[in-house]
């Protein structure tokens, strides 16, 4: 069926590709693939077009199936796939469209520091992350939480991190939702999920989480690029890490529930993997609420892990996080479904918004916004892979057309499974650091797993959402020291 629908595309213009709802008989929508000719010669090879045309089945779906270019194959919705229902009209919600990475998401730390007065200390600075911040899978963190705080963190999210005095204040306004979305309810999460998520605060996790030491290389927009304090040559920290074990339970506990939905509310789609429910029906409600039980989660997680990063630089060059300028520029998830405030067809109307493998891309003036953040648009945080770029654009008003969504990453090409056949890890961290990065990580594996050329090109992704429109490039960073799950 994959190359079935790759031959249904129709060329929109140069980044943007349709696959017509009458492709498959069921489809409601279209599906828009935001991609070019040399991203879509890797995109056919999975069959993640597929998945955006069986994301076009679901009952009151609006406007489109999208695909980003960094698309991939998942699990129901295709990694890098956006969906937004109408409850109004029938509207479901699927936790295949947010993943079992609930709030995967990633954060920027900005500094004062130069590239040229702390180059010599790259290593060391790497070597003393590793050993702060727990990593690998399973990994337990030294910020032990009752059942109890368990789940004060689920509905305060990052504000329980700084009332502990793991960060501060100003980190929650540089927050998507603040560090917080309302309507968690601790009672809708299972006592194994409870059981997963005690001991993994303040851990990266495995696979595809890192922290990355970066320093900024090119500079695009120079004016956002003031306003947000940042310029060539200066350091930068990256966090990327989700909800671990925690939010994997809370997704696996009602994909058994919405199974049993399909039949109850007549949903047909092509995919049981796409189980849904009416977003107002009590289970699409009990897993909205454990699911933002499990974003706040993540967000408390990246806030300590920032506190960890910070504590680790202050180890490596004897001063303050403060004196070097460790303010967060902002955190975003990549795993979410929202309800959110939409135009359709010139009328306001509240929608699911499905992000999986996608980021949120508010443009300048968006009532959500925090108020630093109302004349640049959102930043939006894009990581690359350990060997190439990433990138911090921001949102813009063109991303309507997507419900103000964008890219998240460069997207993989190869599994992990066939990155490590493919791959020497060994001979991946001396070509690594022979390109002046060093990279660490709790196995080998993990590193021939995540080799950059496991991955598309990041460069290729964010020029596609850049010339679409839909986000604007701020800056470029390359990595120096990586930290892997």
């Amino acid at each position: 069926m994959a190359s079935e629908i790759f031959e249904h595309l129709k060329k929109i213009d140069e980044n943007r590709w349709r696959i017509p709802k009458d492709t498959k008989p069921g489809m409601q929508v279209d599906g828009v693939v935001y991609a070019d000719e040399k991203l879509l010669k890797d995109i056919r090879q999975d069959k993640a077009l597929e998945q955006v045309a069986n994301v076009a089945f679901l009952p009151g779906i609006v406007n489109a199936s999208f695909a980003m270019p960094d698309i991939h194959w998942g699990y129901g919705f295709p990694i890098g796939g956006v969906a937004a229902t109408d409850p109004e009209n029938g509207g479901v919600v699927s936790p295949g469209g947010v993943g079992f990475d609930i709030n995967c998401g990633v954060r920027l730390v900005k500094t004062n520091l130069e590239y040229e007065e702390i180059k010599d200390k790259i290593r060391e600075l790497t070597l003393n992350l590793f050993h702060a911040v727990p990593s690998g899978v399973g990994s337990k963190g030294e910020i032990k939480v009752s059942v109890k705080e368990e789940r004060e963190i689920m509905v305060k999210g990052s504000r329980w991190a700084v009332s502990e005095g793991y960060g501060v204040a100003e980190d929650l306004e540089a927050t998507e939702e603040r560090g917080a979305i309302s309507g968690a309810d601790p009672d809708a999460v299972s006592e194994r999920a409870y059981e997963r998520g005690k001991a993994q605060s303040g851990t990266l996790g495995s696979g595809n989480h890192f922290i990355e030491v970066q320093v900024i290389d090119k500079i695009y927009d120079g004016e956002v690029a003031d306003a947000f304090g940042l310029s060539e040559g200066l350091i930068a920290v990256m966090i990327h890490s989700g909800s671990r074990g925690f939010g994997y339970q809370v997704c696996d506990d009602y994909l058994k529930t919405m199974g049993r939905c399909l039949l109850k509310y007549g949903i047909n789609v092509p995919d049981r993997q796409l189980a849904a429910a009416p977003v107002n029906s009590p289970e699409a409600q009990a897993y909205l609420a454990a699911m933002r039980a499990a974003a706040n989660y993540a967000w408390n997680n990246r806030q300590c892990l920032m506190h960890l990063t910070r504590k680790a630089f202050e180890r490596t060059f004897k001063k303050s996080w403060q004196t070097m300028g460790m303010d967060l520029l902002y955190d975003v998830a990549h795993n979410i479904a929202k309800l959110e405030k939409h135009k359709v067809n010139g009328k306001e109307k509240t929608l699911c918004v499905h992000r999986k493998g996608a980021t949120r891309a508010f443009p300048p003036g968006h009532p959500e916004l925090p108020v630093q953040y109302q004349k640049t648009g959102q930043p939006v945080i894009i990581p690359g892979d350990m060997g190439r770029n990433s990138y911090l654009l921001v949102g813009t008003e063109k991303a309507a057309e997507t419900f103000y969504s964008t890219c998240h990453g460069a997207g993989r090409v190869k599994s992990r499974t066939a990155a490590t056949k493919a791959f020497d890890s060994n001979k991946l961290v001396n070509d690594l650091e022979a390109q002046g990065i060093y990279v660490m990580a709790s196995s080998r594996a993990t590193i021939a797993e995540e080799a950059p050329l496991a991955y598309k090109d990041v460069n290729d992704v964010v020029r596609v959402v850049h010339e679409a429109g839909i986000s604007r490039r701020v800056c470029r960073m390359r990595p120096l020291g990586v930290i892997k799950g």
